[in-house]
């Protein structure tokens, strides 16, 4: 189940939506929601990512899920979640096959954590807008499943594991740090208390410190820890804070978080204060950076966390599906 974004050019980097309502009037982003909708959305209900191949995962469900109940667009959250549980459901887990192919279904049945998050934090607020408790039922069994499956202890923290299958080795477990939605986390605590998850997302605090290297002291998009807790960047990945890292000072920001963003907001402040282009990723041991620029919803995502409109975005033309969601979450 691993999907790599950093093979693709348009550097898309990613997050998650708080997504925020107007007090009056029409809920903002409509406007983004129309656009996603009509470019990436199938009448079935099929999230399509266009920089790959064309096939959905649940984490696009989980996004356009989020997505639509934050505009209140009840007709195409029910159309996605139709799609979904149809497609993606696992049998014995309520949880969801990460990967499907148009013409081959499901080819990889295992699941992205991430996903499952997005789409128990989509079902949750749904089922609290429209009175819904179908909605909050589901999200409470996937909510367990999350918990029983994907918390694991690895020197003496807890830590959530990517997916089910892949991730846990002989001498360490590899992680991602992006997987944590802050925002969701927190309100899958308050659904069910702290002696759930209240561990869970403290330690997860933590790892975002522990998890910084090399001399910029950033996150890397993969990361391993050992037996006694230790965390380096993963052994079998490139050592970048970039396509999946970027969603971690997103995330936090959704999340009102300010710890564990810092190191992040002074690397680019510093592209920003001299009005050079923010590369798409960075080598955290060598240095070396992308040949190409952050993608334009990488650069919304730059510009909600440094709170900086002046940040001087890329317009590449159209955008693809994961610039695109990285450009609406950051707006909403």
């Amino acid at each position: 189940m691993v999907f790599e974004r950093r093979t693709f050019l348009l550097a898309g980097v990613a997050f998650m939506a708080g997504c925020a309502r107007a007090s009056q009037g029409k809920p903002r982003g409509v406007s983004v929601w129309n656009d996603f909708k009509a470019r990436f959305i199938l009448p079935e209900g099929r999230v399509v990512d266009s920089g790959n191949s064309a096939i959905s995962h649940s984490e696009g469900q989980g996004y356009g899920l989020l997505l639509a109940e934050a505009v209140g667009d009840r007709q195409s959250f029910d159309r996605l979640l139709k799609w979904t549980e149809a497609n993606l459901a696992r049998p014995h887990e309520a949880l969801f096959s990460w990967r499907y192919e148009p013409g081959k279904g499901v080819t990889d049945p295992n699941n992205a954590t991430d996903g499952d998050i997005l789409i128990a934090w989509a079902l949750m607020r749904a089922g609290a807008r429209w009175r819904q408790p179908a909605y909050t039922r589901r999200a409470a069994e996937i909510r367990r499943d999350i918990r029983r499956h994907l918390v694991h202890e690895q020197g003496k923290r807890q830590i959530l594991l990517p997916g089910l299958v892949g991730f846990e080795h002989a001498d360490r477990v590899t992680i991602n740090l992006s997987y944590y939605v802050w925002p969701a986390l927190d309100a899958f605590r308050k659904a069910d208390g702290a002696d759930q998850w209240g561990k869970l997302i403290t330690d997860g605090e933590q790892l975002l410190i522990d998890g910084r290297a090399g001399p910029l002291a950033l996150p890397t998009d993969w990361s391993d820890i050992d037996a006694e807790g230790r965390v380096t960047p993963a052994r079998e990945r490139p050592a970048r804070f970039g396509f999946d890292a970027i969603r971690i000072p997103l995330y936090l920001s959704l999340g009102r978080r300010q710890q564990g963003a810092d190191t992040i907001t002074r690397f680019w402040r510093g592209y920003a204060d001299r009005k050079a282009p923010i590369p798409a990723w960075v080598d955290v041991q060598t240095g070396e950076t992308a040949p190409y620029a952050i993608s334009e919803g990488g650069c919304a995502v730059v510009q909600r966390v440094l709170a900086d409109g002046a940040v001087a975005c890329p317009q590449n033309g159209a955008m693809d599906y994961y610039s695109t969601v990285l450009k609406a979450l950051a707006e909403l």
